[in-house]
């Protein structure tokens, strides 16, 4: 277990800090506590996953659920049998933590009304929450949401036990984010750029109905898949998911005060909220599981992680309303989707691990032509490299990616939306 997880997880300060001052700009105390709230259990979880990935580790060995690592292959460590699918392990510490901030909002939203005397004024209010209390769709939206989440954990940990074929995991996040879609009221308009609006009779938004609930079950099936297929080497499924994570909450943090008008500030913030009370917790069990799966890994996440941080990422996008910087940071992800196609739908052979060649003599990883993705591409560029230095290379560049594209988010594209 190297020490690459931590340097990995300073990138949480920067994140964290953004997001309480952002809090006490805005001088609202209910903010703060939610934040505060989230960021106590979301460390509590961390600390939790790190402690019982070792203890699963057992059970998924005596289950006989391990692998071989195959970029070890010809050494003693490739011959070592590495538990798999411990994903489940963050992914059920999170659900349970959403549970726990869901159940406190909705307590504290129908306490009686002697309780609130007792209250801050904004105590019972919460981003998982409607603004008008009566009006359940929100929290049906939400409680949807975390029922995709769980729902695709569950077909990711299936996935781990069966071993499916390609052709099934493609579809799989489909039937992940049918809770979702059954219950999904919200808005199905979307923003139209300015350039275009003097063509539609200077319309802002647009309203495409069926259309929208396809862009909602295509992003969900993207984002699982995007980071399934982008694997491979110790650490990159949960290192690439924890750098999204973390720029996702500096844009959250940037929404809460934006520098522009906006028409309903209430509405903006509620939305990046919620996001920041799933993204919190999310990038703390991230952490906690990446604590064991760096370089030199002892344990896989197997489909598990990579469906569960899809979905997750899915659902904070769709509820949180910022797809479009979603797609940004997933820059990297685009780019091995796009190389990999030929392969992916059959054009070129595709054989079933599209992973690199270790070298024995020197101890290094090098690129195979044939095998289309962007680690053996960044292979190609750099010329042969070490499994850790490979993992550090493509974090290196999903943070450049991901910079770029809030960068992009602010400087360019505020000005076409």
């Amino acid at each position: 277990m190297g020490a690459g997880w931590m340097y990995a997880g300073m990138l949480l300060v920067p994140a964290v800090g953004v997001l309480l001052r952002a809090c006490i700009e805005a001088g609202d105390a209910y903010m703060v506590g939610v934040v505060a709230r989230a960021l106590l259990l979301a460390v509590a979880g961390m600390v939790l996953t790190a402690r019982m990935v070792p203890a699963a580790q057992a059970l998924m060995e005596k289950a006989q659920m391990f692998g071989y690592d195959i970029n070890k292959k010809g050494t003693p460590q490739g011959a070592v049998k590495v538990p798999e699918a411990l994903g489940i392990v963050p992914a059920t510490i999170f659900i349970v933590i959403l549970c726990l901030l869901h159940s406190h909002a909705l307590r504290a939203a129908h306490a009686p009304a002697w309780v609130h005397s007792f209250l801050p004024l904004d105590a019972g209010r919460s981003s998982l929450l409607p603004h008008d209390d009566s009006n359940l769709s929100s929290v049906v939206l939400y409680t949807s949401a975390l029922a995709s989440v769980t729902f695709m954990t569950l077909l990711g940990f299936a996935d781990d036990v069966l071993d499916l074929r390609w052709r099934y995991k493609m579809v799989l996040p489909l039937f992940g984010c049918m809770p979702l879609l059954a219950n999904y009221s919200g808005s199905t308009s979307i923003v139209i750029p300015v350039p275009l609006r003097s063509l539609l009779f200077d319309k802002t938004l647009l309203d495409i109905g069926l259309l929208y609930f396809i862009y909602m079950a295509l992003l969900s099936i993207f984002c699982t898949n995007a980071i399934n297929i982008y694997a491979g080497i110790n650490g990159l499924e949960a290192g690439q998911s924890f750098v999204i994570g973390c720029f996702i909450l500096i844009h959250n943090a940037m929404q809460l005060n934006p520098h522009r008008h906006v028409e309903d500030l209430a509405l903006l913030r509620s939305n990046n909220m919620f996001s920041v009370e799933i993204m919190l917790p999310f990038v703390m069990v991230t952490l906690g599981l990446l604590r064991h799966n760096w370089f030199p890994s002892r344990v896989f996440v197997g489909d598990t992680f990579c469906y569960f941080a899809g979905m997750t990422f899915a659902m904070g996008a769709i509820l949180g309303h910022y797809a479009e910087i979603l797609l940004l940071f997933f820059i990297p992800q685009l780019i091995n989707f796009v190389y990999s196609l030929p392969q992916l739908i059959g054009i070129v052979p595709c054989p079933r691990h599209r992973l690199p060649k270790y070298n024995v003599e020197t101890k290094k990883l090098e690129p195979i032509k044939s095998h289309l993705n962007l680690v053996n591409l960044t292979l190609l560029c750099t010329g042969p490299l070490t499994e850790k230095r490979l993992c550090e290379v493509l974090m290196l560049f999903q943070v450049a990616c991901c910079s770029a594209g809030l960068a992009m988010r602010y400087l360019v594209i505020k000005y076409l939306l």
